[in-house]
């Protein structure tokens, strides 16, 4: 008896409920992707089937509401998260042009329309328009599937939502303040203040706060992932406070985290993925549930307002994208790609909608409409995302690559457990994101009576590799040598795997005065042609905020420029960091040239410097949170300067609190480098013969 009482409808257990909403989010998205429908098309109409005004399984209770509004603050995130920053900042006026379009062209035709064909009152006719110029990213999640989060295309359309959402819900608590006699100077000071205050403690104190836990709590990774949670609710919480929507906090709080959160982290691995297997999809599910279909058969004035909102706020939605095209010249797939993202209406239009029909301005046929409006949008906007998307990354990905993005092939050599994460995240960082080759993290053992045993615990330490690399969905390959020294190991890895780089930890201390590094580390670059990155790694990557790079004369012509570059390119964008070159003035053109018709972007500072020896006084103009790169060079190559053979020196003494890389570029060729490793392997022996001896 007790079952068939959890069996009545709608359902009431919370297991039975969560178990159907998970059945519905595992299930309609493959069925309907069988069929070319996207997913998230499927979870919308499994909303509607399965809500109070279908086959009413689930009611729209509070905890449907809670994680579907969970979901719309997670997709505006998501999309303030993934932005490319240098873009957005480089586009932002692309973005207030578009939005202030995107927001004109369906208010102004919508008002038009509806008060003087349909005789809509005047401050009706305004409101019910400005639900058209509002839109929802509800589609965000197809492009960034896609891998058109950087289009600018999509940058332009996110800058766009935030611009037109926030002149919505003004206009919104302007009708509403003017409704109730409160639209006075005081009302206009209070939301000024407010909304200066709300944006200044999101974009300024939350990255404050953001950074010092990071650094505090660096190898807990769950509570990092609930810290950024909370700054996401937070920021929603204090949006609201402020009189504006919870939307608004959410995408600022991205755009605030976005340079702490690498795109390649575990972090933002586990953001995504409980966003958009989750929250997101529940709340996809919960706007299907406000669906009533039978809307349509109460009569023609019901379906003439219906059809009426859906048809003005599809077009007036498609002007603005195509007078966006023409403005910018954009493609057709752009165009439609930004129209596909801009016309789904969900959250600031149910905002509208029932504030306007609680103070009595819009009556039941307008909140109807709107209801269908959410159905017909959201679906055009999915299938019309995924079209244009698909077509636009066919095309980006048959773009030609530069001469300089060959495959990466990343040796991390690994002696100090200590240092796996960060020697990982690293190498991670700096692998080209267009291939799909692994990270090599390598353990070489030592060729003696015990190596049997070494080989066991380097194996096991290893494995730490392997588990830090998966939570970011890296691919690693574990590689691990016995040889008659570390050295030798290391090269013949190099060679067997067709290495293009080794990244290398170091302690930072000075061994001998002929030997920089260490005997390892110097016969490296003694004997490899690839580029070799020495690192000290002494707080989280993602705290850098400045990557302070000392460059030498004659640098920008050796054969590695373009990739010892473009490594640079990819740790400031992973970081959200600006790069500061510093150098001869020749080298700095050539760099800031460079730097202009390369991908990513990049901001970039240029600063003067004349002699490498200045390196030694510049502590003062180093932060503690600045990265220090240092473009070195071998013996006998054309930039080499004998003070470079001096800065590591300089660095382990001078510069103890900040985190450093050494790059040796990428050389030519090294002549006789097998004749050097026989060599090498030789002297070993013989010394291990006198030794036994």
């Amino acid at each position: 008896m007790i079952y068939l009482l959890k069996l009545t409808l709608p359902f009431e257990d919370p297991v039975l409920i969560f178990t159907l909403v998970l059945l519905i989010i595992l299930i309609a998205p493959i069925f309907l992707n069988k069929i070319k429908i996207p997913g998230i098309v499927g979870l919308i109409l499994a909303g509607v089937l399965v809500g109070p005004n279908g086959l009413n399984l689930l009611q729209r209770d509070a905890s449907i509401v809670l994680f579907g509004t969970v979901g719309l603050l997670y997709i505006m995130f998501l999309a303030g998260l993934e932005i490319d920053m240098i873009d957005f900042k480089k586009n932002r006026n692309k973005s207030l042009i578009f939005g202030a379009l995107t927001f004109l062209i369906p208010i102004s035709i919508g008002t038009i329309i509806f008060y003087y064909v349909l005789n809509f009152e005047w401050l009706s006719a305004v409101m019910l328009s400005s639900m058209f110029s509002s839109h929802t990213l509800i589609a965000y999640p197809i492009a960034s599937r896609l891998g058109l989060s950087k289009n600018e295309a999509v940058t332009i359309t996110i800058g766009g939502t935030i611009v037109t959402d926030t002149a919505v819900l003004l206009v919104l608590a302007v009708i509403s303040g003017s409704s109730q006699g409160e639209l006075d100077a005081m009302y206009w000071l209070k939301l000024g203040g407010s909304l200066a205050i709300f944006v200044a403690i999101v974009m300024y104190v939350f990255p404050m706060i953001a950074r010092w836990f990071f650094k505090q709590i660096e190898s807990e990774k769950g509570a990092q992932y609930i810290f950024v949670l909370s700054m996401v609710f937070g920021a929603a919480f204090i949006a609201e406070l402020a009189g504006v929507e919870a939307i608004i906090g959410a995408f600022l709080a991205g755009l605030a985290l976005n340079q702490l959160i690498p795109h390649t982290s575990a972090l933002m691995n586990r953001i995504e993925f409980v966003g958009n297997n989750l929250f997101i999809p529940f709340f996809l599910i919960s706007v299907g549930m406000l669906v009533d279909l039978t809307v349509l058969f109460r009569g023609p004035e019901a379906l003439i307002i219906a059809g009426s909102i859906v048809v003005v706020a599809i077009v007036t939605k498609y002007m603005a994208a195509f007078v966006t095209q023409k403005i910018f010249g954009y493609s057709i797939m752009q165009r439609n790609l930004i129209f596909g993202l801009s016309s789904a209406h969900a959250a600031a239009t149910l905002a509208v909608v029932l504030v306007g029909f609680n103070l009595g301005i819009l009556d039941e046929n307008a909140l109807n409409g709107t209801i269908v409006l959410i159905l017909v949008t959201c679906l055009v906007s999915s299938f019309i995302t995924e079209k244009a998307g698909r077509s636009l990354a066919i095309v980006e990905s048959r773009k030609k690559p530069n001469l300089s993005e060959k495959p990466d092939r990343i040796l991390v050599p690994i002696a100090n457990p200590a240092n796996i994460e960060r020697l990982i995240d690293l190498a991670i960082m700096l692998k080209n994101p267009e291939y799909q080759e692994p990270i090599y993290p390598l353990a070489v053992v030592i060729d003696n009576e015990h190596a049997e045993e070494e080989i066991y615990k380097k194996n096991k330490m290893l494995q730490e590799a392997i588990k830090h690399a998966s939570a970011t969905d890296s691919d690693v390959q574990l590689v691990s040598k016995i040889d008659i020294n570390v050295a030798s190991g290391i090269l013949r890895a190099i060679k067997e795997m067709m290495i293009t780089e080794v990244i290398l930890g170091w302690n930072a201390k000075i061994t001998t005065r002929d030997r920089v590094f260490g005997t390892v580390l110097d016969s490296l670059l003694e004997n490899t042609e690839q580029m070799i990155l020495v690192c000290k790694v002494i707080q989280p990557l993602n705290t850098i905020k400045n990557i302070v790079v000392f460059v030498p004369l004659n640098s920008d012509i050796e054969v590695g420029y373009l990739r010892w570059l473009r490594t640079l390119r990819l740790l400031s964008a992973q970081l959200g960091a600006k790069l500061v070159f510093r150098g001869r003035r020749r080298t700095l053109n050539k760099l800031k040239l460079t730097l202009q018709t390369s991908k990513p972007a990049v901001e970039a500072k240029f600063e003067v410097m004349a002699d490498l020896g200045e390196v030694e006084n510049m502590k003062a103009n180093i932060a503690p949170d600045d990265l220090i790169v240092v473009v070195s060079a071998r013996n006998r190559t054309i930039s080499y300067d004998n003070k470079l053979d001096y800065i590591p020196r300089v660095l382990s003494r001078n510069y103890k609190e900040n985190s450093f890389i050494i790059i040796y570029p990428e050389q030519h060729p090294v002549m006789y480098q097998d004749n050097q490793i026989q060599s090498t392997h030789r002297s070993e022996e013989k010394r291990m013969d006198r030794k036994n001896r």
